[in-house]
This record gives structure tokens, C-alpha cells and sequence, in this order.
């Protein structure tokens, strides 16, 4: 007979924390009670599509967290975790048969709202749902930084490095239609197995390289040989091109924190990333991250006060002192009683829990024998 697999509630508890750590950075981030759409195009917000009221062969629409909640209790919803610039459309002219409870008064379309296969539940280069009933191999998902879909790791071409979670991708598709970026991924970017970088000793075989007429261009002279007036703002992307490394131009790239403010943003690259509509990484505010810690601060801030608190302002202060002091005790004795079992890496029982608070019963029946605690 083999041996039932357990996890310790250490592990549960661990787990638990961090789900609802991860829950409380995506939605704390946004308003849950009123509609988002007075605000315009929200620089990044948690966003929903709903199926039951836009399938699949209809038109794409999002709505955001209140709507979600306010608007859409009961419906068949695909979330879409964050995405940039984008404003809401429950109740707008793809709703047929529905009016938003929270903002009705709506155009019948954000024509500068970016939609993707993603509204309609399906995700990566597969164009598969979101967990995957017909897919047995685990693997996670990460987000492109510029298109913002969702990709497989097995899919992006290059093997995931190691603290993902803090670093950035681009995917293979956005950096081809951008291909600049390739120049920045090999001076900026985290080293990987698709990241194979060599020196250039002749030739032109990256067409991000400038030809010998534009290196000539760009060669800065003496000072002494022209006044302050002539000499330009330099320019960090050529001079990236100038050095003559090329990289194998295959795969998604990952990119480490901060590495947006080694961008260059001189006036030619702020009207080459405007054109290309990635004006938005020039500004470091735009990462998930940031927006993942705007949201953990909300919720600090908004975690309010402590039920039991709320509860004592309407007792009398010896029975506020009665139930504080049986309070701490039991906080303390839990806190030891869990932690013996964590420090021995055992499972806890439902014994374990039955006799712990058969000994907290007992404990109480002998305080109330002993008499009443009053304060002098």
C-alpha cells in the first residue's frame, strides 16, 4: 500500500498567504465598487471579458473589476489579469442585452482600447484556454511587456531564466515587429541559451547596424574643433550599434529590472518608440510590478480596522478587558501550539485540533471557577 501523500499546514498556510498576496496586488490596484470608465484609458488595470455576454464570433470587449463584480455576478468571465491603456466597455454598443449598473451613460465604443485572442479565453502561440483541460504538462505563463498576451514557457523559444518573476519578456513576435530591440537585447538583457552574442569583425549582417556613411555622421569630433551650440545630444542606441555585437535574432527576450531607465530617449528614439506605440516603456511606473505594489499598498491602507476592535467599542471596559486578555492567551497559545509542528515538519491532526481545544475549554472552565477578572 503506498503511503498517503500529506503537506504540513505550514505548507498550506505558506500557500495560502501568498495567493491571497498575489489576489490582493492584482485587484488592490484597482477600484472593485465604481466603474473605471470616467477615468479614461487607465494606464494599467485588472480587466475581465465576460463569454456569456460577448462569445466568441462577436465582437471583443473588456469590462473592469466593479463591472465585473456589479455588472456580471454569475457569468461565464475570462480574466485577463492587467492590461495597459485601456477603458471600459460593459454596457457599450457590444452589449446588446445588457446596461452597466455602475456608469450606463457610455459611448458605444473606446475605439483606442487594444483587444487580442486573449478577450475570448485563449492564450500563447497555441491558442489555448487558460487552464488547459486537454493539456497534462505544467507550465507557467508569462506576459509579453508589448502585446500583452499570455505565452507558454515551452513556447517562447529560450529557456526561462531563473527569478522570472522579476524580470520582463518580450516576446519573439513583438521584438521582430520592433526589431531595434534586438540592438537593446544584447547590451541589456538577461543572458540566455537563444542569446548567443559574438563580436563583429566585418560585414553588415545586422540591419540595425548603420551603414559606414551614418558611422561617419556620427563620429563626434574634438570639442576645440566646434562650439558648444553644434554638438547634439548623443545617442545611446547608436552608440549600442556602433560597438559591433550581433545576437542570434530567435526567440523571447527577458529583461532584468530597471532596465527600461537604460533606454535612450533622445528626441529621435522618443518619436521612433511613439511610432511604434511603446512610448510606455520609457516610463518605469508602466511594469506590472510597479503596478503590483501601488496595489499591495492600497490594501494596507484599506485593510481598515480590525473586526474584534470594531466589536470591543460596544462593550463596557471590563468586558473589554475580559476579552482581550482571553484573547491574547489563545493567540499566543496557537502561535506555540502550531509552531512545535512546524519546527518538526509534522502534519497537523484533527486530534491534534480537537485535543488543543478541549485543553483551551478546560483552561476556561478553571478561570471561571476561579472568579471574574476585573480591572482596578
Amino acid at each position: 500500500m503506498c503511503e498517503e501523500q500529506t503537506v504540513s499546514l505550514v505548507d498550506v498556510l505558506e500557500e495560502d498567504e501568498e495567493l491571497e498576496e498575489e489576489a490582493s496586488a492584482v485587484l488592490a490596484g484597482s477600484d472593485s465598487d465604481h466603474c473605471s470608465y470616467p477615468q479614461g484609458y487607465v494606464k494599467r488595470q485588472a480587466l475581465y471579458a465576460c463569454n456569456t455576454c460577448t462569445p466568441k464570433g462577436g465582437e471583443a470587449a473588456g469590462v473592469c473589476l466593479a463591472c465585473s463584480y456589479k455588472c456580471h455576478e454569475g457569468h461565464d468571465l475570462f480574466e485577463l489579469y492587467t492590461k495597459r491603456n485601456f477603458r471600459c466597455d460593459c454596457g457599450n454598443r457590444k452589449f446588446t442585452e445588457l446596461q452597466c449598473k455602475l456608469y450606463p451613460d457610455k459611448d458605444e465604443v473606446n475605439s483606442l482600447n487594444k483587444y487580442s485572442h486573449n478577450f475570448f479565453g485563449v492564450y500563447c502561440t497555441c491558442s489555448r484556454p487558460y487552464p488547459d483541460p486537454d493539456d497534462q504538462v505544467e507550465d507557467e505563463m508569462i506576459q509579453c511587456v508589448v502585446c500583452e498576451d499570455w505565452l507558454h514557457g515551452r513556447h517562447l523559444g529560450c529557456v526561462v531564466p531563473d527569478c522570472v518573476e522579476l524580470q520582463e519578456m518580450i516576446c519573439e513576435s513583438c521584438m521582430n515587429k520592433h526589431p531595434f530591440l534586438w540592438t537593446y537585447s544584447v547590451h541589456l538583457a538577461v543572458p540566455g541559451v537563444a542569446a548567443q552574442v559574438k563580436e563583429e569583425t566585418g560585414g553588415n549582417s545586422n540591419t540595425d547596424v548603420p551603414n559606414k556613411e551614418e558611422q561617419v555622421d556620427d563620429v563626434i569630433e574634438p570639442s576645440s574643433k566646434r562650439s558648444r551650440e553644434e554638438v547634439k545630444p548623443s545617442c545611446k542606441l547608436k552608440e549600442l550599434q556602433g560597438i559591433g555585437q550581433n545576437r542570434v535574432q530567435s526567440g523571447a527576450v527577458f529583461w532584468p529590472s530597471a532596465w527600461r531607465s537604460k533606454l535612450c530617449s533622445c528626441n529621435t528614439c522618443q518619436e521612433r518608440l511613439s511610432e511604434a506605440g511603446l512610448s510606455f516603456l520609457l516610463d518605469e511606473s508602466d511594469t506590472v510590478l510597479a503596478y503590483e505594489k501601488k496595489g499591495k499598498n492600497n490594501e494596507q491602507r484599506q485593510q481598515g480596522q480590525d473586526p474584534l476592535m470594531s466589536a470591543l467599542d460596544n462593550l463596557n471596559r471590563v468586558q473589554q478587558l475580559e476579552i482581550i486578555h482571553g484573547y491574547n492567551d489563545m493567540k499566543t497559545e496557537l502561535k506555540d501550539f502550531l509552531q512545535r509542528f512546524a519546527a518538526e515538519g509534522k502534519v497537523v491532526t484533527p486530534d491534534d485540533i480537537r485535543q488543543f481545544f478541549e485543553q483551551q475549554q478546560n483552561r476556561k472552565r478553571r478561570r471561571v471557577d476561579a472568579g471574574r477578572f476585573y480591572c482596578t
